[in-house]
């Protein structure tokens, strides 16, 4: 799979995004409309799990935090960039949203959680702030950013 196939692949996640507000709202359509076990999110875990074997996916860090941007905001991805971690029983680094994340969480280890959420999706709204935490062994979290704005606090 192509970064573009990938690009692809999210427009029917990053199209029901368009537009709306990033809140409880939007996680619950995202729950109703692309859940675990369906065609749609079952075909981004796989393709996530492939980027990473292959080696485009996930090409920063190291074992146990692994992380990369895939695909900057833009017009394709209804401005929201795209990024995959690979994440090993960790906490790290305490970042803030300002115009809110969009979680997608695949967990690998049976049991592991992000955040305290297992398989699905979760919303974090604009202003939100946090140490993104897998516990329980290891998980794969495709988050998208509203203008691809994070901002990294050090705290």
């Amino acid at each position: 799979m192509t970064i573009e196939e990938f690009t692809t692949l999210l427009q029917p996640v990053t199209g029901a995004i368009r537009g709306r507000a990033v809140d409880d709202t939007l996680a619950g359509l995202l729950k109703r409309d692309f859940p675990p076990g369906g065609a749609t999110f079952d075909a981004i875990e796989q393709a996530c799990h492939d980027g990473i074997a292959a080696g485009w996916m996930c090409n920063h860090g190291a074992p146990g935090r692994r992380y990369g941007r895939v695909i900057e905001a833009g017009e394709a991805t209804a401005g929201l960039s795209v990024d995959v971690v690979e994440l090993i029983d960790i906490v790290g680094p305490h970042h803030r949203h300002p115009t809110g994340e969009i979680c997608m969480v695949m967990p690998v280890t049976a049991g592991a959680r992000f955040d305290g959420h297992g398989r699905g999706w979760c919303v974090y709204p604009p202003g939100s702030a946090h140490h993104p935490t897998v516990t329980g062994g290891e998980a794969v979290v495709l988050y998208m950013l509203p203008g691809g704005e994070i901002e990294f606090t050090g705290q």
